[in-house]
């Protein structure tokens, strides 16, 4: 399969990449380990309206510089100084819109993934590539590796598309986790899981 094209990235509405982002194969490649998962749940995020947004209000600190580049480039960080969230950046430069990879359903490279969570369980549990921390560790991101142009061939970390199939009714929406401190901007359903998937949180 070929990796997600600029095109895609750049659009403005980010809940639309949000949705259609699910389906798509996430894949890290680390000194040959390569590790890969069908996304399976999103959150939009979008500055400079939302308040649950890092960039809300348009602010520039050297962690959200990366959200103003043009889409199409990886934005982790570290949250409570344990888990590295992975976040594809969307829209044009200067818009600051994010899109957080919340689950995968592990693909390619199960036994290294089992490896960095520490989990050696027959069958694989959900907890594996389920919460955006989990995921990352499975799929070894790291904080370091923001910036990085999920297109470019040298970079350790990509989308591509992928012949998963399903219909657009199985797409739910709800809430955002983890943002009630955002006011009247918590309760907007940008969530997107797939419902036929029990690779989600």
């Amino acid at each position: 399969m070929s990796k997600l094209p600029l095109e895609f990235y750049t659009r403005e509405d980010v809940v639309a990449v949000a949705k259609e982002l699910l389906g798509k194969e996430l894949v890290t490649n680390f000194d040959g380990q390569l590790t890969s998962g069908i996304i399976t749940e999103t959150e939009a995020y979008r500055a400079p309206d939302d308040r649950a947004c890092h960039a809300y209000n348009n602010r520039r600190t050297p962690r959200t510089e990366i959200m103003f580049h043009q889409g199409g480039c990886a934005y982790i960080y570290l949250c409570y100084g344990i888990h590295h969230l992975f976040n594809v950046v969307t829209g044009p430069k200067d818009m600051a819109h994010a899109v957080l990879i919340r689950a995968i359903e592990p693909l390619r490279g199960m036994d290294i993934m089992q490896e960095r969570r520490g989990q050696v369980s027959k069958p694989v549990k959900t907890s594996l590539t389920t919460g955006p921390g989990a995921m990352s560790q499975a799929l070894g991101l790291h904080y370091r590796l923001t910036g990085q142009d999920l297109m470019d061939n040298k970079s350790a970390v990509w989308i591509e598309d992928s012949a998963f199939e399903f219909k657009l009714n199985n797409i739910a929406s709800g809430k955002r986790i983890g943002v009630d401190y955002a006011g009247v901007c918590a309760e907007w359903p940008w969530r997107f899981w797939l419902k036929n998937s029990k690779w989600h949180k």
